[in-house]
């Protein structure tokens, strides 16, 4: 299973970045104990569209899950009709949210925390 976090550097002991669109990187990790991979997120200065641009980045990477804080209306429906399971409005330490993932504790997210944006601001 690939789990996708948002995070605010490329080190699973670094915090999740709260932004799913802007982060600054995605942590892919392979449940079957591979290293995780670091995706720099390069549509962070989109003008528009960058939760979807994001989305579909994890699609491609055959992601399972994704793990952030805030996640709007577009990316979550792009990630949902890919049939990925969301996990959003979290915080804290990535490697303690894998964690809590892992066992079972974390909420799987019904639908989208915030409302949709259109482009920076």
């Amino acid at each position: 299973m690939k789990i996708a976090v948002t995070s605010t550097s490329k080190d699973v002991h670094s915090e999740l970045d709260t932004r799913f669109g802007r982060c600054a990187n995605f942590l892919v990790i392979d449940t079957e104990g591979n290293e995780p991979e670091v995706v720099d997120n390069s549509k962070i200065a989109s003008g528009s569209g960058a939760g979807i641009a994001a989305a579909q980045m994890l699609i491609d990477r055959k992601v399972d899950v994704v793990i952030t804080g805030n996640v709007g209306p577009n990316a979550f429906q792009t990630l949902e009709a890919a049939g990925v399971e969301i996990y959003s409005n979290m915080n804290g330490r990535i490697l303690d949210l894998i964690d809590l993932f892992i066992r079972g504790e974390l909420k799987r997210s019904a639908s989208p925390n915030v409302q949709g944006h259109h482009g920076l601001r």
